[in-house]
C-alpha cells in the first residue's frame, strides 16, 4: 500500500504530518507536483516532478494508484477516481472521501463552479486548523494501521 499525495496545493503541515508517518510505519510515500519539492531525506518518502499543464499531477497519480492505495487531495474529480478504482482519498482538512460521500460532493462542487462562472463571489476555503489537522492525523492514522493489518 502507498500513499499518493496531490502536492501542489498540500498545506506544508499536512505534508510534515505525512513525512513522519512514512518514517515511522515505513509506508511509501509519493508527492506528486508540477514544480520541485524539498522532502526530508527518507527512503520512504518520494517526489515525482510532472509537467505544468491542467490534471497532469492527477493523471500522473491516476496512472500509477494500485486498489487500497491512499490519495491526499482537496481534488474532488481525483477523490471520485480514485474511489472507483478500489483506491481511497483522504482530503488535508480531515474529511475521508468514500463511495457514499463523493457524488454530493461533485454535485456541490460543480454547482459551485457555476456560481462562480456565472460572477458570484463563494468565497475560498478558511484556514487549516488545529482541529482540521487533528482529524487527518487521525484518518491517516486509522488507514495506516489497517493497511499494515492487510499486508
Amino acid at each position: 500500500m502507498k500513499i499518493w499525495v496531490d502536492a501542489d496545493a498540500c498545506p506544508v503541515v499536512i505534508k510534515e504530518i505525512l513525512f513522519r508517518a512514512a518514517d515511522r510505519t515505513g509506508t511509501p510515500l509519493t508527492l506528486v507536483a508540477n514544480h520541485a519539492l524539498r522532502t526530508p531525506s527518507s527512503k520512504y518518502i518520494n517526489t515525482l516532478q510532472v509537467p505544468s499543464g491542467f490534471d497532469v499531477a492527477d493523471n500522473e497519480i491516476v496512472r500509477r494508484l494500485q486498489p487500497g492505495d491512499l490519495v491526499i487531495t482537496a481534488d474532488i474529480p481525483l477523490a471520485s477516481e480514485a474511489i472507483d478504482m478500489g483506491a481511497e482519498a483522504l482530503n488535508p482538512r480531515g474529511e475521508m472521501y468514500s463511495a457514499e460521500n463523493i457524488r454530493g460532493r461533485l454535485n456541490m462542487r460543480d454547482f459551485l463552479d457555476t456560481m462562480r462562472a456565472s460572477g458570484v463571489d463563494t468565497g475560498g476555503p478558511p484556514t487549516l486548523s488545529q482541529s482540521d489537522r487533528k482529524a487527518f492525523a487521525g484518518h491517516l492514522d486509522r488507514w495506516l494501521q489497517a493497511s499494515k493489518g492487510a499486508s
